[in-house]
Protein backbone atom coordinates (compact mmCIF):
# COMPACT_ATOMS: atom_id res chain seq x y z
CA UNK A 1 0.00 0.00 0.00
CA UNK A 2 2.69 2.15 0.80
CA UNK A 3 4.04 1.56 -2.59
CA UNK A 4 0.75 2.50 -4.22
CA UNK A 5 1.07 5.88 -2.02
CA UNK A 6 4.64 6.97 -3.64
CA UNK A 7 3.40 6.20 -6.96
CA UNK A 8 0.48 8.53 -6.48
CA UNK A 9 2.97 10.97 -5.03
CA UNK A 10 5.26 10.84 -7.60
CA UNK A 11 2.86 11.15 -10.02
CA UNK A 12 1.11 13.92 -8.37
CA UNK A 13 4.48 15.92 -7.82
CA UNK A 14 4.91 14.94 -11.83
CA UNK A 15 1.62 16.36 -12.47
CA UNK A 16 2.20 19.67 -10.92
CA UNK A 17 4.09 21.13 -13.44
CA UNK A 18 1.52 20.24 -15.89
CA UNK A 19 -1.60 21.60 -13.49
CA UNK A 20 0.40 24.69 -13.35
CA UNK A 21 -0.12 25.22 -16.78
CA UNK A 22 -3.32 24.18 -17.55
CA UNK A 23 -4.01 27.05 -15.02
CA UNK A 24 -1.63 29.41 -16.56
CA UNK A 25 -3.30 28.41 -19.48
CA UNK A 26 -7.06 28.75 -18.04
CA UNK A 27 -6.29 31.98 -16.60
CA UNK A 28 -4.54 33.04 -19.73
CA UNK A 29 -7.42 32.24 -22.37
CA UNK A 30 -9.82 33.69 -19.93
CA UNK A 31 -7.97 37.23 -19.79
CA UNK A 32 -6.58 37.10 -24.14
CA UNK A 33 -9.09 35.31 -25.40
CA UNK A 34 -12.55 35.12 -22.96
CA UNK A 35 -13.02 38.69 -22.08
CA UNK A 36 -12.19 40.63 -25.45
CA UNK A 37 -13.96 37.93 -27.41
CA UNK A 38 -17.56 38.33 -24.26
CA UNK A 39 -17.17 41.90 -24.68
CA UNK A 40 -16.96 42.35 -28.71
CA UNK A 41 -19.97 39.90 -28.25
CA UNK A 42 -21.84 42.30 -25.91
CA UNK A 43 -21.28 45.21 -27.84
CA UNK A 44 -22.21 43.29 -31.36
CA UNK A 45 -25.54 42.01 -29.08
CA UNK A 46 -26.01 46.05 -28.33
CA UNK A 47 -25.77 47.31 -31.68
CA UNK A 48 -27.90 44.82 -32.75
CA UNK A 49 -30.59 45.21 -30.59
CA UNK A 50 -29.83 49.09 -31.26
CA UNK A 51 -30.50 48.90 -34.62
CA UNK A 52 -33.35 46.74 -34.54
CA UNK A 53 -34.61 49.28 -32.20
CA UNK A 54 -33.63 52.26 -34.32
CA UNK A 55 -35.66 49.98 -37.94
CA UNK A 56 -38.78 49.85 -34.73
CA UNK A 57 -39.10 53.27 -34.43
CA UNK A 58 -37.82 54.17 -38.66
CA UNK A 59 -40.82 52.05 -39.27
CA UNK A 60 -42.91 53.56 -36.94
CA UNK A 61 -41.56 56.66 -37.71
CA UNK A 62 -42.36 56.27 -41.05
CA UNK A 63 -45.88 54.53 -40.37
CA UNK A 64 -46.87 57.74 -38.64
CA UNK A 65 -45.31 60.27 -41.92
CA UNK A 66 -47.32 57.77 -43.87
CA UNK A 67 -50.90 58.23 -41.91
CA UNK A 68 -49.79 62.23 -41.51
CA UNK A 69 -49.94 62.25 -45.41
CA UNK A 70 -52.89 60.13 -45.60
CA UNK A 71 -54.87 62.34 -43.42
CA UNK A 72 -53.70 65.12 -45.64
CA UNK A 73 -54.19 63.57 -48.65
CA UNK A 74 -58.16 62.82 -47.88
CA UNK A 75 -58.31 66.57 -46.86
CA UNK A 76 -56.64 68.01 -49.98
CA UNK A 77 -59.14 65.68 -52.07
CA UNK A 78 -62.16 67.00 -49.92
CA UNK A 79 -60.88 70.80 -50.59
CA UNK A 80 -60.56 69.61 -54.02
CA UNK A 81 -64.28 67.97 -54.42
CA UNK A 82 -65.92 70.83 -52.83
CA UNK A 83 -64.56 73.82 -54.88
CA UNK A 84 -65.54 71.21 -57.63
CA UNK A 85 -69.22 71.30 -56.49
CA UNK A 86 -68.95 75.31 -55.23
CA UNK A 87 -67.77 75.96 -59.65
CA UNK A 88 -70.53 73.40 -60.56
CA UNK A 89 -73.06 75.28 -58.49
CA UNK A 90 -71.76 78.49 -59.82
CA UNK A 91 -71.99 77.23 -63.44
CA UNK A 92 -74.88 75.42 -62.87
CA UNK A 93 -76.26 78.66 -61.89
CA UNK A 94 -74.87 80.91 -64.47
CA UNK A 95 -76.50 78.50 -67.00
CA UNK A 96 -80.01 78.37 -65.24
CA UNK A 97 -79.61 82.97 -65.68
CA UNK A 98 -79.03 82.55 -68.70
CA UNK A 99 -81.42 79.92 -69.86
CA UNK A 100 -84.17 82.21 -67.60
CA UNK A 101 -82.89 85.22 -69.44
CA UNK A 102 -83.22 83.37 -72.69
CA UNK A 103 -86.79 82.42 -71.80
CA UNK A 104 -87.75 86.08 -70.96
CA UNK A 105 -86.29 87.63 -74.10
CA UNK A 106 -87.83 84.78 -76.04
CA UNK A 107 -90.95 85.23 -74.52
CA UNK A 108 -90.86 88.86 -74.96
CA UNK A 109 -90.54 87.95 -78.33
CA UNK A 110 -93.28 85.63 -78.19
CA UNK A 111 -95.77 88.38 -76.91
CA UNK A 112 -94.48 91.20 -79.37
CA UNK A 113 -95.19 88.50 -82.78
CA UNK A 114 -98.88 87.58 -80.83
CA UNK A 115 -99.37 91.06 -80.36
CA UNK A 116 -98.53 91.98 -84.01
CA UNK A 117 -99.87 88.64 -85.39
CA UNK A 118 -103.24 89.89 -82.94
CA UNK A 119 -103.13 93.21 -84.68
CA UNK A 120 -102.71 91.68 -88.03
CA UNK A 121 -105.83 89.46 -87.93
CA UNK A 122 -108.01 92.32 -86.56
CA UNK A 123 -106.90 94.52 -89.33
CA UNK A 124 -107.55 91.72 -91.90
CA UNK A 125 -111.06 90.92 -89.93
CA UNK A 126 -111.84 94.33 -90.84
CA UNK A 127 -110.83 94.75 -94.34
CA UNK A 128 -112.65 91.75 -94.85
CA UNK A 129 -115.63 92.91 -93.51
CA UNK A 130 -115.20 96.02 -95.09
CA UNK A 131 -115.14 94.17 -98.36
CA UNK A 132 -117.64 91.47 -97.24
CA UNK A 133 -120.47 93.81 -98.42
CA UNK A 134 -118.80 95.05 -101.42
CA UNK A 135 -118.01 90.92 -101.95
CA UNK A 136 -121.38 89.72 -101.52
CA UNK A 137 -122.99 92.77 -104.16
CA UNK A 138 -120.42 91.65 -106.69
CA UNK A 139 -121.71 87.89 -106.11
CA UNK A 140 -125.42 88.56 -105.88
CA UNK A 141 -124.80 90.51 -109.42
CA UNK A 142 -122.97 88.23 -110.72
CA UNK A 143 -125.80 85.41 -109.77
CA UNK A 144 -128.63 87.36 -110.32
CA UNK A 145 -128.15 88.20 -114.03
CA UNK A 146 -127.19 84.83 -115.04
CA UNK A 147 -130.24 83.33 -112.90
CA UNK A 148 -132.49 85.91 -114.48
CA UNK A 149 -131.27 85.18 -117.93
CA UNK A 150 -132.24 81.20 -117.22
CA UNK A 151 -135.76 81.69 -116.27
CA UNK A 152 -136.64 83.75 -119.24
Amino acid sequence: MQEIFQQVGSFLVAAVPTMLLFVVLVLAYQFLIQGPLGATLKERRARTVGALEGAQKAIELAEARAAEYAAKLRQARAEVYKVREQRVKQWTGERDAALDAARKVAGQKVAQARTGIDADVSQARKSIEAAAGELASQVVRAILPAAAGSSR
